[in-house]
């Protein structure tokens, strides 16, 4: 087991280095004409899923600002999750039946793809 240090560094804060997370960001295109019905659904419906799966602690959304080749919007969705396995776990127990639930809603009006990262370090301004 680590300790954890906090260090200020020329004005930052390094915050707990030894304790792991991982992200699971999904980046989605999706077509302009269901755009706004998407944001909401993605909102109100898709990410509350995605949380109350106990395997993640946060979500964040973005909209990608650079415009693509394929046209319609591009978003990011960023899922934190504290271990590999709460990760390994979502992919076994709950990744298929929500990917389903967005495909069946949302058919050729999207493309995605995934990334898992592991966090390597986390730091804040001292402004805050």
């Amino acid at each position: 087991m680590g300790i954890s240090i906090i260090l200020p560094i020329f004005g930052l804060e390094k915050i707990n280095q030894n304790h792991e997370m991982y992200i699971y960001n999904i980046t989605t295109n999706i077509e302009e004409s269901v755009e706004n019905d998407w944001l909401l659904w993605m909102q109100e419906i898709h990410i509350p899923e995605m949380l109350k799966t106990g395997k993640f602690l946060a979500a964040k959304m973005c909209k990608v600002l650079v415009k693509g080749d394929m046209g319609g919007a591009t978003y990011s969705v960023q899922y934190t999750a504290e271990t590999k396995e709460a990760l390994e776990s979502f992919y076994k127990e709950d990744s298929v039946d929500l990917k389903n639930k967005m495909n069946s809603k949302y058919t050729g009006k999207f493309v995605f793809f995934e990334t898992e990262m592991k966090l390597i370090d986390k730091q804040f301004s001292s402004n805050n």
